[in-house]
């Protein structure tokens, strides 16, 4: 008996463009990179979606889950349960946590039925935000941006899970001035992995130093990213050796999809307004 098609490569019926969408936030982006989650929500919007933010969201658990904690973990996704009436998509601008609660949450539920049913009824209409901008919505907006070459990196657990690496690969060839220069370890982890880098500093270092090397390697002025948590290990990493080697200038600054986008197209980006 075959096993259930799973993560990037299961096959997916897209809805048609909605009226509007659920904006599951993340606590990373929440508290990090707030810009990052702001320009998404407002990409969203041009494109006439209506945003519906729920307050009382918090993390997707993946950091219990993943920790080997799954009743704490099922405790957090129980809480969010309720936060998704109706039949509105749920948008996730991080792909790790789309994943997280796309084919997780019902397995962390799994003990009981009736959550369990709850869980998989919100994970069928969660959409990574790139994922969604591309196959529901479209999005192929006129690139008003000066010429640049860029890399991309994809979470490995979103690459697997959700596909990244291909939908943000195709939104980057819709910008006409736009160059993807790929890097030789594109698919490794960066060695983030959430508490991974609390627990395994070392390993996690020598990780995003081999990643930072490959990607300044490929010589473009910037990263482009989805995943928040990815974003902050590699370019920090990166600072820290441009500071110890002398270096003034930011030799590999970083920024998530949805900024990139918003700015290439016409938009302001929260974090450069006035």
């Amino acid at each position: 008996m075959s096993s259930p098609s799973h993560g990037a490569n299961a096959p997916r019926t897209y809805p048609s463009r909605p009226e509007a969408v659920y904006f599951y936030g993340t606590c990373l982006v929440d508290m990090f990179v707030p810009e990052a989650g702001m320009d998404a929500i407002t990409l969203l919007e041009r494109e006439g979606i209506r945003v519906i933010f729920p307050d009382n969201q918090t993390c997707c658990g993946q950091p219990a889950f993943t920790s080997g904690f799954p009743d704490e973990a099922r405790r957090v996704v129980e809480a969010q349960l309720d936060l998704f009436p109706g039949d509105h998509p749920i948008v996730v601008p991080s792909g790790s946590c789309a994943g997280m609660i796309r084919w997780h949450w019902e397995k962390v539920c799994a003990s009981d039925p009736a959550l369990k049913a709850r869980a998989e009824a919100i994970s069928a209409r969660t959409y990574e935000f790139a994922e969604f901008l591309l196959h529901v919505l479209g999005f192929n907006r006129k690139d008003e941006g000066p010429a640049t070459t860029v890399t991309l990196h994809t979470s490995c657990s979103a690459r697997r899970e959700m596909g990244t690496h291909l939908v943000g690969r195709e939104l980057l060839a819709r910008l006409g001035n736009v160059t993807l220069a790929h890097h030789d370890h594109e698919s490794e982890c960066c060695g983030f992995g959430g508490t991974f880098s609390l627990k395994h500093p070392d390993v996690s270092t020598a990780m995003v130093s081999d990643k930072v090397a490959s990607l300044k390697a490929t010589g473009a002025s910037q990263l482009v990213t989805a995943d928040c948590g990815c974003m902050l290990n590699i370019t920090q990493r990166a600072a820290r050796e441009d500071q110890d080697a002398g270096r003034a200038c930011a030799s590999l600054p970083g920024e998530h999809l949805a900024t990139f986008l918003l700015r290439r197209t016409g938009g302001s980006p929260c974090g450069e307004q006035k």
